[in-house]
């Protein structure tokens, strides 16, 4: 009788095929686009500063990073400086200080903030001279931010295009709470 002998296969390549590469590369390539797509939309966006309206705080061709998830679980707070998107053409991001908040009381005095009939105690916003300009900031008027809106200047008051011209911003147009200059490198810091 006769053994039949199995022929044995000569063991495979180690490498895999050169398509299976290239499909692998692809797909991490697609994982991370779709990473930081989702990071950019929902949580963290850059931005660029395109003017002096925020001087000395931020300078034209600054680079921040902005928060973008931070408002979906707290509300935006007094002094903090904001990215929105403009209320008169919600194409184009502004970014300014946020002033007062629904319900408050807003008058410029004397070159100063006053919220609700008090010299406004928070140091980022204190810290600046407030020319009287705008229908929204006369002198001698009081204004009401309605509830649900926000009244916003610009730390550079004399070149600023903020509330004090156009009014107030509504919750939905906010973008995030800018959180850090991250270019230049010499100008890298955390925005209070």
């Amino acid at each position: 009788m006769r053994v039949r002998r199995r022929r044995t296969r000569a063991p495979r390549e180690a490498s895999r095929p050169v398509s299976s590469a290239w499909r692998e590369n692809l797909e991490s390539v697609l994982w991370a686009v779709a990473v930081a797509l989702l990071i950019r939309t929902f949580l963290i966006a850059p931005f660029k500063i395109p003017s002096g309206s925020m001087r000395p705080t931020l300078l034209e061709g600054d680079r921040i990073l902005v928060n973008k998830f931070l408002y979906r679980v707290r509300d935006p707070k007094a002094g903090e400086i904001i990215v929105f998107r403009f209320p008169e053409n919600p194409k184009r991001p502004f970014i300014k200080r946020l002033a007062a908040v629904g319900g408050d009381l807003v008058e410029i005095r004397d070159g100063h903030l006053w919220v609700n009939g008090e010299l406004s105690a928070n140091a980022q916003v204190h810290n600046f001279f407030y020319y009287n300009q705008g229908e929204f900031g006369q002198e001698d008027h009081v204004v009401r931010v309605p509830d649900g809106m926000y009244y916003v200047l610009g730390d550079n008051s004399s070149s600023s295009h903020d509330s004090r011209y156009w009014g107030f911003v509504p919750r939905r147009l906010l973008i995030g709470k800018a959180v850090c200059i991250f270019w230049p490198p010499s100008r890298l810091r955390v925005l209070r």
